[in-house]
C-alpha cells in the first residue's frame, strides 16, 4: 500500500519535468520558421475566381516571370500593417498576385479602394482550398514564386521594407528571368 501511495505522488512529479524538458528543449526555435513542403515545388494547381470581374484564374494565368504571392485577408490586423510596404513594392516593380483567403468578396475590394492595390491581379480562394494546398497558417504570408512557376521561399508574417531588403529582394531577384538586367533595388 505504501508504495502505491509513492507512486501516486511521484507520478504528478514526473509528469512536470516531462513537460518542463520538452518546453525548455523549444525555447530557441523560432515561430516564424515553419517547414513548408512545398519549397522547391510547382505552384499547386487551381481554377478560382479573380475578385474582379468574372474570369476564372489559374497557377498557368498568373505565371510569367517571378512574382510574390501574399495571403492575405480582411479580417487579418496584419495584413492592413503590411499593405503599405506591398503597396511601395508594386510601385517599384515587383510582381505581387493576391491571394484572398477566407474573405468576404465585397469586404476585400473595399479594403483595396480604401488602402490602394498592389496585385497585378487578386484570386479568391473562398473555401481555402488553395491556401490548404500551399500549405498556409494563416494570413500574412507570402510565397517567392520563380519564372518556372516553382515555389522558392516562404515567408511567414508581415512583410516589411527591413526583411525585404535582407531577405526577400535577393531571392527574389534571383528567381527572376535576366536577373542581371531587371534587379529590383531598395
Amino acid at each position: 500500500m505504501t508504495k502505491n501511495k509513492t507512486l501516486i505522488y511521484l507520478l504528478p512529479l514526473l509528469m512536470f519535468f516531462a513537460l518542463a524538458g520538452l518546453l525548455f528543449s523549444s525555447l530557441g526555435n523560432d515561430p516564424r520558421l515553419l517547414p513548408s513542403a512545398k519549397l522547391g515545388k510547382m505552384l499547386p494547381d487551381f481554377a478560382l475566381p479573380s475578385l474582379y470581374g468574372q474570369e476564372t484564374l489559374t497557377a498557368e494565368s498568373v505565371s510569367g516571370d517571378a512574382f510574390l504571392l501574399n495571403v492575405w485577408a480582411t479580417w487579418c490586423p496584419s495584413c492592413r500593417v503590411e499593405h503599405p510596404v506591398l503597396n511601395q513594392l508594386a510601385e517599384k516593380g515587383v510582381d505581387i498576385i493576391g491571394l484572398n483567403y477566407k474573405d468576404d468578396e465585397g469586404e476585400a475590394r473595399a479594403y483595396l479602394k480604401q488602402l490602394g492595390n498592389p496585385y497585378k491581379v487578386v484570386v479568391r480562394d473562398d473555401s481555402g482550398d488553395l491556401g490548404l494546398d500551399l500549405g498556409v497558417y494563416g494570413a500574412p504570408e507570402t510565397y517567392i514564386v520563380n519564372s518556372d512557376n516553382r515555389i522558392v521561399y516562404r515567408h511567414v508574417g508581415i512583410v516589411t521594407m527591413e526583411n525585404w531588403q535582407s531577405t526577400l529582394r535577393p531571392i527574389y531577384n534571383s528567381a527572376r528571368k535576366n536577373t542581371t538586367l531587371r534587379e529590383v533595388s531598395q
